[in-house]
């Protein structure tokens, strides 16, 4: 084993040690990190505040607005009951599906624009209503909807996980992230929604929806939007990247009108074009617009602090030497996958933060795409849906996402480990292994 890899393990394990037992804050332990490994790789003195400034800039330059934008349509939607409103339309429109896969439908949608901590805390009340005063049928319920956020979460941009990857593997066509991570994402979740269905049937509970219950619910929410506004804000961006990828495929050369389709479609233009019509909605309900923009910047901050840090540390890493004394070829044919969703479901497990392991693990991924081939842009999106998948393998006491789901789920301790951690441990290592089949596949071809 090269020095270099021995000097990125040692950094790796005073990330679990510092955000774990110390319980210092994520972004000084990345900037530790960051000055430690570039001290062990022995670069130049001169050098290393300017590679750490590099780093930190070209992450914040690259996916900074995107995260910003992203929180904005999540704090607008929460405020304005749109999440409520989603969650009705939702839950009418898939009536004919068993209840706990309506749920989890449910919280992929949802956790696209907001955290899965803050969607989960939104929509907890709705799974107890659901319930009908049935523990059994509360907990299955509780873990379709922790398993339905913590898909999108994981996997599908703006939020700030897969964005961070993408910065890190410097992957440009994002949309291609946004399709491949979408699919997969509704893959997992459809994994958390069949064991949690499982728990569900045995509660004994007929499994058609209380509709008496359901509208008692919703009109306790008043001044909700339609189902149609509500969902704008979240479908105008998808719909303008998609069309700025498709247009490229059957036009050639440049005119006024493909131009401005090209602009809408940039990540950056598409979300704010979503932040518009999602304050569109506040301005018709007479919220505040410029309380909603500072919440919405005291949620990106933290998260902007921590991914163009964690990009600090990937710039670091760039100058190491990782395949050293290595031999990669054994990792072909697909085998390759296994490295980023194991390093990150052991990170993920160690240290607790999904978003962490993401950051971390891409980094230490980018010097080693050419060996494993993964260095086009479709390879960046496989190795990010491993590592997706690895992140969310498993939720369990130090990570906060346990605690918020086992206390306002109102399972005790033991029973979250049997329901929550199991689920998110089925939904990486099942998707690992599906995701593995579909790669090689596709690579037969």
């Amino acid at each position: 084993m090269g020095l270099d890899l021995l000097y990125i393990l040692l950094v790796v394990i005073w990330i679990i040690v510092g955000t774990s037992y110390l319980r210092w804050h994520p972004f000084f332990v990345l900037l530790i990190s960051a000055l430690g490994l570039a001290f062990l790789l022995q670069i130049p003195l001169e050098e290393i505040p300017e590679t750490i400034s590099t780093g930190f800039g070209a992450m914040f330059k690259n996916i900074g607005l995107l995260i910003l934008f992203g929180a904005w349509i999540g704090v607008a939607l929460e405020t304005t009951n749109a999440t409520t409103a989603i969650a009705k339309g939702i839950i009418k429109k898939l009536t004919i599906l068993p209840l706990p896969f309506v749920i989890s439908a449910l919280g992929y949608l949802v956790s696209i624009p907001v955290f899965c901590d803050a969607a989960f805390v939104i929509l907890a009340p709705l799974t107890k209503k659901l319930a009908l005063n049935n523990t059994a049928r509360r907990n299955a319920l509780t873990v379709a909807l922790s398993t339905g956020l913590f898909s999108a979460h994981v996997l599908v941009p703006p939020t700030p996980g897969p964005l961070a990857a993408a910065g890190n593997l410097q992957l440009e066509n994002l949309y291609l992230l946004l399709l491949a991570g979408g699919i997969f994402g509704l893959v997992l979740m459809l994994i958390g929604a069949f064991f949690s269905y499982y728990f569900f049937r045995k509660s004994n509970q007929h499994d058609a929806f209380d509709r008496n219950n359901l509208e008692t619910y919703f009109d306790q929410n008043t001044d909700l939007p339609s189902f149609s506004a509500a969902i704008w804000p979240l479908a105008l961006p998808i719909v303008l990247m998609a069309a700025a990828s498709i247009i490229p495929l059957f036009f050639e050369g440049s005119n006024l009108f493909i131009d401005i389709l090209l602009f809408l479609g940039d990540p950056a233009i598409a979300l704010l074009a979503g932040v518009l019509v999602a304050f569109s909605i506040c301005k018709k309900q007479q919220r505040d617009i410029s309380e909603i923009i500072k919440k919405g910047m005291e949620q990106a901050a933290p998260i902007l602090l921590i991914t163009a840090m964690g990009g600090a540390l990937g710039t670091v890493i760039q100058t190491a030497n990782l395949t050293e004394g290595i031999n990669l070829e054994s990792f072909s044919n697909g085998l390759g996958l296994a490295i980023p969703f194991i390093l990150a479901a052991l990170l993920k497990s160690a240290q607790g933060s999904s978003t962490v392991a993401i950051i971390t693990i891409s980094s230490i991924m980018l010097p080693l795409l050419p060996a494993l081939g993964f260095d086009s842009e479709l390879g960046k999106v496989w190795v990010i849906l491993a590592i997706g998948a690895g992140s969310l393998t498993v939720s369990h006491a130090n990570d906060s996402y346990f605690w918020i789901v086992s206390q306002l789920g109102e399972m005790p301790v033991k029973e979250a480990y049997r329901k929550h951690t199991l689920g998110t441990l089925l939904q990486g290592v099942v998707g690992f292994v599906i995701l593995f089949c579909t790669y090689s596949v596709y690579s037969a071809f």
